[in-house]
């Protein structure tokens, strides 16, 4: 009992000699790469790109689902596309940095005594929602950008709400080994202190990779990464883009499509000789395709930037939404909700505040890149808006109600 007792304690300095094997033997973890310097890099890094995803994923859940004291603008035309972009871009950059920061640090779980003090117990505990929270993130965020829905949670909720947590661990984590950072990083480089005594040694010649060649190595591939992916947002890039899933320029009138009408199961309905728009304010009126065209037509340059992080531009064509609303009588303060043909759905409806309705920008499109809409873009008639995810760009647009 009594060595059992010192083991947690931390009075028990070795290892018993009975638990000397596997990872808690003496020369267990051999490569000169399990080094707190190498792994202090990583972590800034990681820190870093952890930053940048968890600020523009923020700006993706309050345009998603905004507060009631947030008002969204509609310009700059293309912030949702940088923001979400740099989101999706970064959050791939993520893999090999997390991949490698977990091989650096991967000796430490075995270290000896497990636990020194409350302070280190609790230390250990962080990283425990801290990295179960990153490769949550990470496997998620890769499953929803390819499309491939294996689990049963609302992904956007679930994945706000779980990087809440883990920023919030990574914060604890940052606080808990900054000491560790500044004795190998900063300009204190190489001095133990009263706070830690976890300083790299210099490396010696020879013993194969070395840490510059481990940086090297995992930058590389993160910079693969990002070439490789970041084309299908940024314009001009479309040619680099081998690993992201979408191409900005193929689909129906060249524009990617996420959800078919065949899907959402409204082919029939969008098509039907029957169609009209509702709207619906304090002079409510009903419109037919044509009475659609016959109001003056437009025409907006925009791109369509979906969550998955594919943006893509595109001229529209059709009718100003502040001019459908003016003919309702519809207050120029008022919000509107614009209705899909879809029978159900997360994202049937969108509500339109009055900064991206009145936009002159914002059209309720009947044409698309010089032709008729396509079914699948949203045929007969669809929103776009300038700056919105492509979630809220409603297609099959039947009825827009004031609030």
């Amino acid at each position: 009992m009594r060595p059992f007792i010192r083991l947690f304690t931390g009075r028990l300095r070795e290892a018993p000699t009975v638990l000397r094997r596997g990872p808690l033997r003496t020369d267990a973890f051999s490569s000169r790469l399990h080094d707190p310097r190498v792994a202090s890099l990583l972590g800034m890094w990681l820190g870093v790109a952890f930053g940048v995803c968890f600020l523009t994923g923020l700006v993706s859940h309050a345009m998603q689902h905004p507060p009631s004291w947030l008002v969204w603008p509609s310009r700059p035309v293309s912030l949702y596309r940088l923001t979400q972009g740099l989101h999706v871009t970064t959050g791939l950059a993520c893999v090999p940095l997390l991949l490698a920061k977990l091989w650096t640090v991967y000796p430490r779980l075995w270290e000896w005594p497990p636990v020194r003090s409350v302070a280190h117990a609790l230390e250990r505990l962080s990283i425990v929602p801290l990295v179960a929270g990153a490769v949550f993130q990470l496997a998620t965020g890769i499953a929803n950008i390819a499309q491939w829905y294996r689990f049963r949670f609302f992904f956007t909720v679930t994945h706000y709400w779980v990087a809440w947590i883990t920023i919030g661990a990574l914060g604890v984590h940052i606080a808990a080994k900054l000491a560790v950072v500044r004795a190998n990083v900063g300009r204190r480089r190489g001095k133990r202190s009263r706070l830690t005594d976890r300083v790299s040694a210099p490396e010696q010649p020879g013993g194969g990779l070395s840490r510059r060649g481990l940086a090297v190595a995992v930058a590389s591939a993160a910079g693969v990464i990002v070439t490789t992916t970041a084309g299908q947002w940024v314009p001009g890039l479309s040619g680099l883009d081998l690993l992201a899933p979408r191409r900005p320029d193929i689909g129906p009138q060249r524009l990617p499509v996420n959800r078919t009408a065949a899907a959402a199961r409204v082919t029939a309905v969008a098509r039907a000789a029957g169609y009209r728009l509702e709207v619906v304010g304090p002079r409510p009126f009903a419109l037919t395709l044509a009475g659609l065209r016959g109001f003056p037509q437009h025409t907006s340059r925009l791109p369509i930037t979906c969550v998955e992080g594919w943006a893509a531009d595109a001229t529209w064509h059709g009718l100003r939404l502040r001019d459908l609303l003016d003919a309702a009588g519809i207050p120029a303060e008022a919000t509107v909700r614009v209705e899909s043909l879809e029978a159900g759905g997360a994202y049937r409806t969108s509500e339109v505040n009055p900064a991206h309705a009145r936009d002159p920008l914002t059209l309720l499109a009947t044409g698309l890149n010089g032709a008729d809409l396509d079914i699948d873009h949203g045929y007969p008639a669809r929103l776009i808006a300038p700056n919105r995810p492509g979630v809220l760009q409603t297609k099959w647009v039947h009825r827009v109600v004031m609030l």
